[in-house]
């Protein structure tokens, strides 16, 4: 079988809740603790990025899975906040691992799909037999414009899985893919921050690809909401993730487990990944999970997974999820956040 045999998680430690940020731009916090389900989120330190943030998700998912380095043959991150224009990330993540020059390495990016493109891709460089082992990781330190609807949401965090044969703790039982030209959020070259059709974004973005995924899926896995233990969505918000279920048939208790955003924000490639390692974290063996993430753009991808009994021996070996969220926060006023996200800047 194939399938995950390690994953592992990593989110900043800094925090900044949302009444920090309204209380600057004058906004009603209220409406974005309400109305979106946000009550704060991560921001990465000045010497964090997505690169330092995959390489600590990646070490937490080689401790559960117990292969020597060298063994991975892929390594693919992505990402839409890649340190360098023109340099790859992927390359530094597999020397710092420790893997050999002969790795196959390649950046992905897909708005906040881009996480699910690599595990895909490394997947079914196993399957195929061309790789004994491949590493995925969605990583991401998301911008938001100053004032913007975004910045309340637009966090950082990373999560890895290595895909192999052998000592499965997830089986992949299925694979899906829905994609359409729909434009919903954008940013073009050499500018800082993404633009987005505000609401627009919903129904004939999010919600179309979301239910259009998890439908196809299902219906070619010949499989029904109920025969899940658990969904993880995309989670742009707090309230985007429930609608979605409902849409489906899904119940609040099968996507709670996975749902992370209220108190993390929105990790962009990491979101959904994010919400599969906090899942894993607690999963029973035999339990099925359905993962479906979303890019604008616009596009998901979506896979079903049935948890097998390694994975009560690996759970402990690497910190869980919820545990790295929920401890050791170091909260932050909005001009030390708008320092370290260099919203404001020295002069030259």
């Amino acid at each position: 079988m194939e399938g995950i045999v390690g994953y592992g998680a990593y989110i900043p430690r800094n925090r900044i809740k949302v009444e920090e940020i309204a209380k600057v731009w004058g906004a009603d916090a209220p409406s974005y603790k309400k109305g979106l389900m946000l009550e704060e989120k991560s921001v990465p330190s000045p010497d964090q990025d997505t690169i330092t943030m995959s390489v600590e998700a990646s070490k937490n998912a080689l401790k559960r899975a117990g292969i020597d380095p060298i063994d991975i043959g892929a390594v693919y991150i992505g990402s839409e906040s890649h340190p360098y224009a023109v340099k790859p990330s992927g390359t530094v993540l597999a020397e710092a691992l420790g893997a050999t020059p002969e790795v196959h390495t390649a950046d992905f990016e897909f708005a906040c799909k881009a996480g699910t493109e690599g595990m895909f891709v490394a997947l079914n460089l196993v399957k195929s037999g061309a790789v004994k082992y491949g590493l995925g990781v969605g990583a991401d330190t998301s911008q938001g414009a100053p004032g913007d609807a975004l910045e309340y949401s637009a966090a950082a965090g990373a999560a890895a899985f290595v895909f192999g044969k052998k000592n499965v703790v997830a089986e992949v039982l299925d694979t899906y893919a829905y994609m359409t030209d729909t434009p919903d959020f954008w940013r073009r070259e050499y500018e800082y921050y993404p633009q987005h059709g505000g609401r627009f974004t919903g129904e004939p973005a999010y919600f179309k690809h979301v239910t259009g995924a998890a439908r196809g899926l299902m219906k070619k896995a010949g499989m029904k909401p109920q025969d899940f233990s658990y969904v993880i969505f995309h989670q742009p918000n707090g309230k985007f993730p429930f609608k979605a279920g409902r849409k489906l048939g899904f119940s609040k208790p099968q996507i709670e487990p996975g749902w992370l955003v209220n108190k993390l924000g929105n990790t962009y490639s990491g979101s959904s990944p994010l919400g599969l390692t906090s899942t894993l974290d607690i999963a029973k063996p035999g339990d099925h999970i359905l993962l479906i993430s979303y890019g604008s753009g616009a596009g998901s991808d979506g896979f079903i997974l049935k948890v097998t009994s390694r994975i009560e021996d690996v759970r402990n070996l690497a910190p869980l999820t919820r545990d790295i969220l929920d401890q050791n926060k170091n909260y932050l006023e909005y001009g030390e956040y708008a320092k370290f996200r260099e919203k404001i800047r020295k002069a030259d």
